[in-house]
């Protein structure tokens, strides 16, 4: 149920002040007390309420613009899926924002409350780990559509995007256990997100269906040079592993630089799978395999379904979640 959204006089009458007053804090000017200043931010805070400087735009359906929430912008899988979401809005007659949150709570709040007073159409948006269930409050009485992707973090409320983590990476793991190997080991990711978590519960579910007691989990950054420097220290402290899941292709990559730096080769010493299929997984020496799904449609997808959204604001909530699709190419073999 959408919440009515509060206006300055409402802001005004919470803090016990005239609406010239209200207004002159949130606009951050005149000559005012310490004390009204707190009072008024307190209360445009208990009310979600934020200044929207296209809101005539907004009530006329007339603004065009959407606003993209995402972490680490320099992933080659960001970059793919927001090359997906731009083309399709653009073909649409939209165009995109995108503003980097970096998994940091802080920093995400500040990139959507700026969404919400341009008065941008709508929201595309990866949640931040361990972000305050009151967002869905500040975005329902804004009315701003909204699709969450890959992470839904509990806001049921928004249409949501994810893959099916959890059967990719156990379809990964059983392709490695099909092919002889036994010590195999989980690469990459910090962060107990959700899609983390479930891609770490594909891979223990196949070893332990096949009898592998031995669970290796191995952290690192979801970067090359992460998954390069994760390699060697592997390599040091588990020689017998002779497979590796990866958290994401990026890692994967990086991996397979770290074993051509000791002189091994994926696919003939040491079997490396990854996750997106991202344009350099094909291009590398050996070919990467991969869980695909194909980025850029992950990108148009994710575009359309806030546009079918916005034109159709009280339609029933969806949530979809992408199948993976195995690729096998040169960086998986037998063990030696």
């Amino acid at each position: 149920m959408k919440k009515s959204k509060a206006k300055l006089v409402d802001v005004a009458n919470r803090a016990g002040v005239s609406v010239t007053t209200a207004s002159q804090v949130m606009r951050g000017v005149g000559r005012i007390s310490s004390s009204t200043k707190d009072k008024v931010l307190q209360a445009a805070s208990d009310l979600s309420y934020i200044p929207n400087s296209n809101a005539v735009s907004m009530r006329s359906g007339g603004s065009k613009e959407i606003g993209l929430v995402i972490h680490q912008i320099a992933n080659p899988f960001n970059a793919e899926v927001i090359s997906g979401v731009s083309d399709k809005l653009e073909s649409e007659g939209f165009l995109l924002s995108i503003l980097d949150a970096r998994d940091d709570v802080s920093r995400q709040q500040k990139h959507l409350t700026a969404f919400i007073r341009s008065g941008r159409a709508g929201l595309l948006w990866v949640p931040a780990l361990g972000t305050d269930m009151k967002v869905s409050d500040l975005l329902r009485t804004h009315n701003t559509p909204t699709v969450t992707f890959l992470r839904s973090n509990g806001f049921h409320e928004f249409d949501h995007l994810g893959i099916a983590n959890s059967s990719g990476t156990q379809a990964a793991t059983k392709h490695l256990l099909a092919m002889g190997h036994r010590n195999i080991a989980y690469l990459g990711g910090t962060q107990m997100t959700e899609v983390r978590i479930a891609r770490i519960e594909g891979y223990v579910g196949a070893m332990k269906e096949a009898g592998n007691k031995e669970i290796i989990i191995w952290d690192c950054e979801d970067n090359k040079l992460a998954g390069l420097e994760a390699m060697l220290k592997l390599r040091k402290e588990h020689p017998e592993v002779t497979a590796v899941v990866c958290n994401g292709d990026m890692v994967a990559l990086g991996a397979m630089l770290g074993l051509d730096r000791l002189g091994l080769k994926a696919g003939k010493d040491m079997s490396i799978v990854g996750f997106d299929d991202i344009q350099d997984a094909i291009s590398s020496t050996p070919a990467l395999t991969t869980l695909s799904i194909c980025p850029y449609k992950l990108g148009e997808r994710l575009a359309k379904i806030l546009l079918d959204r916005i034109h159709n604001p009280d339609s029933p909530v969806t949530s979809y979640s992408v199948s993976t699709e195995l690729v096998v190419r040169g960086s998986t073999s037998p063990p030696v």
